[in-house]
């Protein structure tokens, strides 16, 4: 493969400057166009291979919750939401507006403020350009020209595969792969926003992560080389005092999203 040359690389890379919502710079290569295209490409990949769940219960209390938090994120798009059946305990978002939720999760979110608490975390990743940026680090790291046809292509020839490895997600079960600490810390900040903005109670954000962290055995892929448990829910607990007035004045205003309860995992 063709190396870019140093000229055009110290270019792309000068235009590529990003700032993120909470004041990180970031490295962003490709439209907003591109992203969602290789999103599309994935979401339906893992379609393919994961089993839908077809019930009316899950598929409601995961589209009411998906549907709350989406309204106030200020993403363009239609978000698509699928359940899947798998004991895995993992959510995942992605750039074109696609949400899909495992069973497993079922295993530990308690009610519909948990569920939120995780999906707009996930949310948090499309908004703030996470994969826009870990496929960029991937390119610039690369430097070759045929990875952007490669990536973005879906025509048969692997680049499905491909936008689900650049976005981070594993083939078996379209797990998403962890992105940095500072782009976790981040989405947990972020969500915290949008969660609370939506109505849900901003401190069921801890006790999910108490409830992760509680699980036996290997840690669910929610928390692979995230922040450290302690370290994650002190993050919260700090930003508790500027997410409570957001959730109260939600509620006033008249947002009480009402989910039902968590469907059997």
């Amino acid at each position: 493969m063709r190396r870019l040359a140093l000229p055009l690389a110290a270019a792309l890379l000068l235009q590529a400057c990003a700032t993120s919502p909470l004041g990180r710079s970031q490295l962003k290569l490709f439209t907003d166009d591109d992203m969602a295209q290789m999103g599309v490409a994935a979401f339906a990949q893992t379609a393919k291979k994961t089993p839908v769940e077809s019930g009316g219960q899950a598929n409601a209390f995961v589209s009411c919750v998906a549907q709350s938090v989406t309204r106030v994120a200020g993403y363009n798009a239609n978000w698509e939401v699928k359940v899947f059946r798998s004991d895995e305990v993992n959510a995942f978002a992605l750039p074109g507006g696609k949400i899909g939720v495992y069973t497993g999760l079922f295993k530990v979110v308690r009610n519909q403020d948990q569920l939120a608490a995780v999906l707009a975390h996930e949310v948090s990743h499309v908004v703030a350009g996470h994969g826009n940026e870990r496929v960029s680090q991937q390119y610039a790291t690369q430097g070759a020209l045929g990875v952007v046809g490669a990536i973005v292509g879906d025509d048969g020839s692997g680049g499905g595969g491909l936008a689900q490895a650049a976005l981070g997600l594993g083939a078996q079960y379209g797990i998403l792969l962890p992105f940095s600490r500072a782009q976790e810390s981040e989405a947990d900040l972020l969500g915290l926003d949008f969660m609370s903005r939506a109505g849900f109670d901003p401190r069921q954000a801890v006790v999910l992560w108490q409830n992760m962290s509680q699980l036996g055995g290997k840690p669910p892929e929610l928390l692979s080389d995230h922040p450290s448990d302690t370290t994650r829910i002190a993050q919260i607990q700090q930003r508790l005092p500027q997410d409570l007035p957001l959730y109260e004045q939600a509620r006033a205003a008249g947002n009480k999203p009402q989910c039902g309860a968590v469907p059997n995992a």
